[in-house]
């Protein structure tokens, strides 16, 4: 059963599981902290180019299935245009001020 993004625990995931699903690249940005970096499937990626490419030029959407460590843990069904749709993981490092220094996503 998915887990309505307004009832996600952590609130710079929940910002970032929304900006994603509303296509709001500014938003998203915003939620990043300076240098964040990110990784798919264990393979570190460049962040702008990745974001490009699978999330909002290609319409990314993410229903979370399941949290935990605080919310900063997903379990989802993502989907895009150029890849259907996939079950992932997605991992969040949120620094004091609320901001993600590091995602890690890939296939669950």
């Amino acid at each position: 059963m998915t887990i309505q993004t307004a009832r996600l625990s952590d609130p710079a995931v929940r910002a970032f599981v929304s900006a994603v699903n509303a296509h709001d690249r500014e938003a998203f940005l915003s939620l990043l902290a300076p240098g964040a970096t990110m990784a798919d499937d264990g393979s570190d990626r460049d962040l702008d180019e990745w974001i490009d490419r699978e999330i909002f030029s290609s319409h990314g959407h993410i229903d979370v299935d399941k949290e935990s460590n605080a919310g900063r843990s997903l379990l989802a069904h993502y989907s895009n245009d150029t890849w259907g749709e996939m079950r992932t993981r997605w991992d969040f490092t949120v620094e004091e001020d609320g901001r993600i220094s590091r995602f890690e996503t890939g296939q669950a």
